[in-house]
């Protein structure tokens, strides 16, 4: 390329010709761009500028392939531990990788994480969350350019095992049938007592007032008894003495 001259030329031919018909050349600013860009396209390039200094630029490119959305699935085979009776176990998975980062975010907190330099079949990162568990939580990939999001929905992945076809562990259902149980009856016995002291608290509010009228009625018509002065008067007779 002469910018002097206004000559550019573009060998794609090279290497095997396996950039033709993939350069482009812009001929005010001099930058080369590589469409269809491709992994195999990685790594040193080098540019000379001829002229009265010569001068010459390393350049390092990187390609990273698009990035594949996490995929979170239920892990059933860890049912049959103690755990499970109250835990939901997940693991989140990415295949065909390479110089990725694969990490597990509660909120904007990273939990674990796992990253992997070279080409890699599988990449997976379990998670265990409680079936109450009202936090938000998801799994990202990401490179040095871009990054792709899978969030947990705990109610709908935590809901069945295929294998079981169970909702919920049987204990942890049965826990939560008692626990609705037993508050059910402690409110209905509260009321029950609620009830029977306000019925007793009215029948001797009844009681008292009844007992004071009944006082009352009887001071007002019991008759009130009088002196009278005695009718019976000693009568003395002349009784004839004795000779």
């Amino acid at each position: 390329m002469s910018g002097a001259a206004g000559i550019f030329s573009i060998f794609d031919d090279v290497l095997d010709g396996r950039f033709r018909n993939r350069l482009k050349l812009d001929k005010i600013t001099g930058s080369l761009t590589i469409t269809n860009i491709r992994t195999e396209d990685a790594g040193d390039y080098e540019l000379k500028i001829s002229g009265a200094i010569l001068r010459d630029t390393t350049f390092r490119v990187s390609v990273y392939a698009r990035l594949p959305v996490p995929v979170l699935i239920r892990d059933c085979s860890s049912s049959s531990s103690s755990s499970s009776q109250y835990n939901c176990s997940v693991v989140c998975s990415v295949v065909n990788v390479r110089s990725v980062n694969l990490s597990w975010y509660k909120g904007n907190s990273v939990l674990s994480s796992i990253s992997v330099s070279d080409l890699s079949i599988s990449l997976s990162l379990p998670l265990e969350v409680e079936y109450q568990d009202r936090n938000t939580y998801s799994c990202v990939i990401n490179n040095t350019i871009s990054n792709q999001t899978t969030h947990l929905d705990i109610n709908t992945l935590c809901q069945t095992c295929s294998d079981k076809g169970e909702t919920l562990p049987f204990l942890y259902q049965s826990l939560l049938l008692w626990q609705i149980v037993l508050i059910s009856a402690a409110a209905g016995f509260l009321l029950i007592v609620t009830v029977i002291g306000i019925i007793c608290i009215s029948k001797k509010g009844k009681t008292i007032r009844t007992k004071k009228k009944n006082t009352k009625h009887s001071a007002l018509s019991k008759p009130k008894k009088r002196k009278t002065k005695s009718k019976t008067e000693a009568v003395y007779q002349n009784v004839p003495k004795k000779r």
